[in-house]
Formats: C-alpha cells, sequence, structure tokens
C-alpha cells in the first residue's frame, strides 16, 4: 500500500496531522494547477473504462466510436487508430501525436476538449467530448445560406478559437466547415473546431512549408509553400462567403480546377445574392481574403471588426451574464492546493456539457474581446456596473487571487468553470469517486505525496516538504496518506461552506 518504502516515508504523528491549515498550508504560488495535468496519457485497456458503442466516423487509419464512461455514464468520441497502420507512415504518426499534444494544451469553449489518450498492444486511442449537433457544413446544406447574424454568431467563435490558438503559437491549417462541429441541434448552437492532426506549433520568425489543406479552403501562399499563421485567416475568408452566400469563392469541377483558381486568388461579390449582403460584410470577407498574408487581417483584428461586433452585440453585458455565475465568481473559496486541484480536474474532466452550457455562454460574454480567456479589465467592467469602480477594483483583485490557479494573470475557461458551476452539480459522490481514482495512481487505495507530485508537479518538481504538507492538510488520522473518506471530507467542507 501507499508509495513509499518503509525506510523512505516521512513520517507524520498526529500532532502534526491537526495542525491548523495556516500553520502549513502554502500559497498557491507552489504549485500552479493546469486543465492539461488531467489529461494523462492512460496505459491498460481502453475497455476497463468505457462502454464502446456505434461508429459515427471512420478513416484510413483507425474509426470514430461513442464510448459511455463507466463511472460517470458520460457519452464521449473515442478515436481509434490501429498501430501497424501509421508505423510505416512517420507523416500520418506525427498528425496522430501532434494532435494529442496540441489539445492538452488548448482551453477553450470554442475548441474540442480532450479527455484522455488511451494506448494498448495494437492501438491509440483518443478520447474527446461527444459532439451531437453534426457538422457545420450540413448545417449550411439544410439552411442553404445564413442570415448576416447567424453568420456573425458563427463567426465569431471560430475567430476565437483561431485568435486563442495563434497567441498560443498554435496553427491549425485545415480549417474547414466539416471541421466545425455544433455541440448540439438547437436554433443557435455552439461551435467546436476539431481535427488538430494537420496542426503544428509555429515560430513567429520562421515561415512553414509543409503543404496541408483542402482545396476549397486552402490559402495560395500554402501552395508556394511558404507561409504563417495567416493561412487560417483565409480559410476563415472562405468560410464567411461560404455562410453568406451557400456557395464557394473559388471552385471548380476538380481539386486541379479549384487550386488553379485560388493560385490567382480572384473571386466575385457580385450578383443577386451578393446584391442583399452588407458592404460591411464584404469588407471583412475581403480583408480575410487579402491575397498578401502580409496585409491580411489577424484573427485578434477580426474580433473587432464593426459588422461583427455590430451582429453579436449584447444590449447589457450584465444583462447577458446571470447574476449567479457572477455571485459564483466573486465568492468562490479552495483554500488548500488540493481542493483547487480537484475542482480543476473535475471542471474538466467531469462536468456534463449540459452543466456547462450557461456558463460557456457566460464566458464568452464576459470574454469581450474574444480571445478566450478574462482579464482585469473585463471583470472590471462588468463588476463596476453592479458595485461601482471602488468596490469592484476590490473584488477583481480577490477574484483574480482565488481563481487564477495557473497563475496566468487572466481566468481562463476552466478556471472560470470551476469557479461558477454549482458546488453540488460539482461535488457528489460520483465526481469524488471518479476524482480519487485518478489521484490514486497506484490504486492502493491511498494518496500519497510521490503520486501528488508526479500528477501536479512540472516534470515531478517540487521541494519535498510542499507535497508532504500537501497531504498534511488533508490527513485526519496521520499516517501520511489520503483515503478515500479523507479526500471525500475535504471536497465536501467546500460544499458546506459555501452553503
Amino acid at each position: 500500500m501507499g508509495c513509499f518504502s518503509s525506510s523512505g516515508r516521512h513520517s507524520i504523528s498526529k500532532n502534526d496531522a491537526n495542525n491548523t491549515p495556516s500553520q502549513i498550508i502554502h500559497t498557491k504560488e507552489d504549485i500552479k494547477i493546469d486543465a492539461s495535468m488531467f489529461v494523462g496519457h492512460r496505459n491498460g485497456q481502453v475497455l476497463e473504462h468505457y462502454k464502446i458503442g456505434s461508429k459515427i466516423g471512420s478513416g484510413a487509419f483507425g474509426c470514430v466510436r461513442i464510448g459511455t464512461h463507466i463511472i460517470t455514464g458520460q457519452k464521449r468520441a473515442i478515436k481509434t487508430i490501429q498501430k501497424e497502420s501509421i508505423s510505416a507512415d512517420l507523416t500520418e504518426r506525427e498528425k496522430f501525436f501532434s494532435e494529442v499534444d496540441i489539445l492538452r494544451k488548448t482551453d477553450h469553449p470554442n475548441i474540442v476538449k480532450l479527455y484522455e489518450f488511451y494506448e494498448d498492444e495494437k492501438y491509440f486511442h483518443i478520447v474527446t467530448e461527444f459532439l451531437q449537433g453534426g457538422e457545420l457544413f450540413d448545417y449550411i446544406i439544410k439552411n442553404k445560406m445564413l442570415s448576416e447574424r447567424a453568420a456573425a454568431v458563427f463567426m465569431k467563435q471560430i475567430l476565437s478559437a483561431v485568435a486563442y490558438c495563434h497567441s498560443n503559437n498554435i496553427v491549425h491549417r485545415d480549417l474547414k466547415p466539416e471541421n466545425l462541429l455544433l455541440e448540439c441541434e438547437t436554433p443557435q448552437p455552439n461551435l467546436k473546431v476539431i481535427d488538430f492532426g494537420t496542426s503544428a506549433i509555429f515560430n513567429s520568425s520562421k515561415h512553414m512549408t509543409k503543404k496541408y489543406g483542402t482545396a476549397y479552403y486552402i490559402a495560395p501562399e500554402v501552395l508556394r509553400k511558404d507561409y504563417d499563421e495567416k493561412c487560417d485567416m483565409w480559410s476563415c475568408g472562405v468560410i464567411l462567403y461560404i455562410l453568406l452566400s451557400g456557395k464557394p469563392p473559388f471552385y471548380g469541377r476538380t481539386d486541379r480546377d479549384i487550386l488553379r483558381m485560388v493560385e490567382k486568388g480572384e473571386y466575385s461579390m457580385k450578383g443577386t445574392i451578393w446584391s442583399t449582403i452588407s458592404q460591411g460584410a464584404k469588407q471583412l470577407i475581403s480583408r480575410m481574403l487579402d491575397y498578401n498574408p502580409k496585409h491580411r487581417i489577424s484573427a485578434t483584428e477580426a474580433l473587432m471588426d464593426d459588422w461583427l461586433a455590430q451582429n453579436t452585440a449584447l444590449d447589457s453585458p450584465v444583462q447577458a451574464i446571470p447574476l449567479s455565475s457572477l455571485d459564483n465568481l466573486k465568492s468562490f473559496r479552495a483554500e488548500q492546493n488540493l481542493q483547487r486541484a480537484v475542482l480543476t480536474f473535475i471542471a474538466s474532466q467531469l462536468l456534463h456539457n449540459e452543466d456547462s452550457k450557461q456558463l460557456s455562454e457566460a464566458f464568452r460574454n464576459l470574454d469581450k474581446n474574444g480571445d478566450g480567456k478574462i482579464s482585469r479589465e473585463e471583470l472590471l467592467e462588468v463588476y463596476t456596473g453592479i458595485m461601482g469602480l471602488e468596490a469592484a477594483s476590490e473584488e477583481v483583485e480577490k477574484i483574480m487571487q482565488q481563481v487564477d490557479v495557473n497563475d496566468s494573470g487572466y481566468i481562463d475557461y476552466t478556471e472560470f468553470i470551476m469557479a461558477t458551476a454549482q458546488r453540488e452539480k460539482m461535488i457528489n459522490q460520483m465526481n469524488l469517486e471518479a476524482a480519487f481514482k485518478v489521484f490514486d495512481s497506484d490504486e492502493s487505495g491511498k494518496i500519497c505525496a510521490q503520486e501528488l507530485k508526479s500528477l501536479l508537479g512540472e516534470g515531478g518538481s517540487g521541494n519535498e516538504t510542499m507535497w508532504i504538507d500537501l497531504i498534511r492538510e488533508v490527513d485526519m488520522n496521520g499516517d501520511g496518506e489520503i483515503d478515500i473518506n479523507e479526500f471525500k471530507a475535504m471536497m465536501m467542507s467546500l460544499v458546506d461552506s459555501h452553503k
């Protein structure tokens, strides 16, 4: 049982265990807790954790099936790749691992969430959220063309995801309606960018040279094999053109014909359909389809475009955000590092989409510049409208201290969900048992300091005493480890304190 040998274990007396939190607690700067910590590479059989259901997609190297998480009952998408099918193809193997690595780093309401990555003798399995609304491509076909307001709402979500990626030096390289999935089937569904298999980490001082993309949406400079992240903005321009007109700007009977048109970069916004579309929409398309990538608009600039702002404007930012979310954000308290870590895990891995849907909308409404994170200034604007500048300034500083658990200087998406979700939905028996299993990596039935260090320490770093002290904060019986009852008591105290 446990992680240390008897000779190597630090003994903790009952007197130590009874120390008050103020005597032993470390400040949150000791550990920067991030949602990516919990996107684990799991060994063993995926069938131990999921019931595998029907196939929802297939490709040259594998398929995607619906998987039901055995503990939580959540439906997820499981992409399975046969190892031998990509072992000889270095490009496909590189794309596969690139998708895993990049999705681990993303935390945005409009980017598909990666939960886990499994590997067994024959297969790789990527487990992501299951999006039931289908492709934006099918939505366009069904609706033929969209109103400017509907197109702008979708475009803002796409651009927000792209701006977030570019700010983190991620370029997608295959943006198209087929890689934009809808969360559910509603009149105005939330949209998620998927398929990061061709994405890459880019260097702003060095252009990319590998040709990736799909004929209709590929940028002309990609065909020349000399491009930067602005290639994604060309694809966004093509998508907006299609959303508004129902037709692509560059077309032909074959891919070769289409690529010839793309190389020329000539397109038209004339005719009956375009006569009904506003000048503002046309100008934004023109700025995204600027043939010269140096002059092409960036995602951040596009988010501030007048046409986009006017068609997605809220009457009042305060009224658009539920007061319950603002109250929960203001009252969020988790004094122990381990409590913050468990809440981050539950918020990022276990909450159902239905539970976080309203919170996702509140996050987007607070995130006024659409960059996928909430700044002090954005918080201050909303709380000033409620309580005045002086009180709001003090409150925002408290919120940042409590909620910004990875010390980024912003409230990230998972941090916002963690702080604003109803405690009873997050902290329940099922979620706590699932969380305990992740923290108890050796399945001994107890969590020890070494397990915390492996899970929460960057590369297993951190002063040894710090991890021992984390155990002490929760260890009621003084045995140097945390059992399931101590773990649950630690988390249930947050529910009691919130009542």
